[in-house]
């Protein structure tokens, strides 16, 4: 690789109770479904860990001084965005924080609107808080996905309280623009709404540009606005449950809180050490991985774009997720296509979006390349059996 960070190394993950690499039967299939990286995390995240084991002692946890303020530098000098301590409120994931945020906002019979495709669990949170969900498709055109405003307007009603962003969006890719962000917001302050922003991936733009978190936008937009930040996709630590809102509004992030309390566990101590460790220590290892992810997303656009005509993709802004077209491809289920040919791909369905696969290239490249094989060859063979 020529830098000091072996992202090449394949690491088994079978037989180590991965829910990416244990949860199908197939022995010699290629996990590309669920979105973690199969690269080690960071030597200091690692390193940090080993002390909290060393000493022993796992009682009941709370957030450091220390973290705190990590976390507040953090956003200052990756997104100019000043906070203050008190507005952040720790959670042991987003998905978790999803669901807060349906509770939070309005009551029974209310209605929360989002953008498919979307990650599932923003399709399943609205219901289980006692809301209605209001789907609105993004719009696509000349290769990019994006906001379609007059068809949110006409799905909305009165009763529609909340809407759930992904930003960078999960599964299509998009890296949002300002511009696209401040329109989306100013509708949403026009019409009375509030924002639950999910921006897991905002460490992870590969376009060279800088996220944009929507709290940032104006002082008005940010107090209608939870965001919802992680370490757990940029340093693959999902399975260390940490993660935090951020929620200026006072009363607001009250109504946070009480939906939380009770209910929903603070994160454990080994998911406060390794957040801290990432934030403070990881940013080398976060270049090194922009870097290779990139050169990783350019061979997955180019092999589906160029040697697998049925299938297409646009290219990937943010993420490590390719979102796949497969509309062209001659089969009804081309998740278990794929899966035939020993590649286990995320299928649409699940995001609202039948016809499209999302493959996970966060993996070393033999394997990626692996895969990309094994797929080109199953389409080739599809085509001359029907030929």
């Amino acid at each position: 690789m020529g830098c000091a960070f072996d992202f090449d190394k394949i690491v088994n993950r079978r037989h180590t109770g991965s829910l990416k690499w244990d949860h199908y039967d197939d022995a010699d299939a290629i996990c590309m479904w669920l979105a973690d990286m199969d690269f080690q995390a960071p030597a200091q995240v690692i390193a940090a860990l080993h002390r909290q084991v060393d000493h022993g002692i796992f009682g009941y946890p709370k957030p450091t001084a220390h973290l705190t303020e990590t976390i507040v530098e953090t956003l200052k000098t990756r997104y100019d965005w000043s906070i203050e301590p008190s507005w952040l409120v720790w959670l042991p994931s987003l998905v978790s924080g999803l669901n807060l945020a349906c509770r939070a906002v309005g009551g029974a019979d209310d209605e929360v609107v989002t953008f498919t495709p979307i990650y599932p669990p923003f399709l399943s949170a609205p219901a289980l808080a006692g809301r209605k969900l209001l789907t609105v498709p993004l719009a696509h055109q000349d290769g990019r996905w994006f906001f379609d405003l007059e068809k949110l307007q006409q799905s909305i009603t009165d009763r529609t309280q909340l809407l759930l962003v992904c930003s960078p969006h999960n599964p299509v890719g998009r890296s949002y623009s300002r511009e696209e962000l401040h329109s989306l917001a100013e509708f949403c302050l026009e019409k009375n709404l509030f924002i639950c922003s999910d921006e897991i991936h905002c460490d992870l733009i590969l376009d060279h540009k800088r996220h944009v978190p929507t709290a940032t936008l104006s002082a008005k937009i940010a107090e209608r606005t939870i965001t919802l930040m992680s370490p757990a996709k940029t340093y693959n630590l999902a399975g260390l449950g940490c993660g935090f809102a951020v929620i200026s509004n006072e009363k607001l992030r009250r109504n946070f809180i009480h939906m939380h309390r009770g209910i929903v566990p603070e994160p454990n101590v080994m998911g406060y050490t390794a957040c801290l460790a990432a934030y403070r220590c990881g940013e080398p290892w976060r270049q090194a991985l922009l870097e290779y992810l990139r050169a990783n997303r350019d061979l997955v656009y180019h092999t589906i774009n160029r040697e697998i005509p049925p299938l297409s993709m646009d290219q990937v802004e943010a993420t490590y997720l390719a979102w796949i077209n497969t509309q062209e491809l001659d089969t009804s289920c081309p998740s278990e296509f794929f899966r035939k040919a020993g590649v286990i791909l995320h299928d649409g369905r699940h995001f609202g979006a039948p016809g499209y696969l999302r493959l996970n290239f966060a993996c070393p490249r033999t394997l990626l390349s692996e895969a990309l094989q094994r797929m080109k060859q199953a389409v080739l063979a599809s085509t001359a059996h029907r030929a």
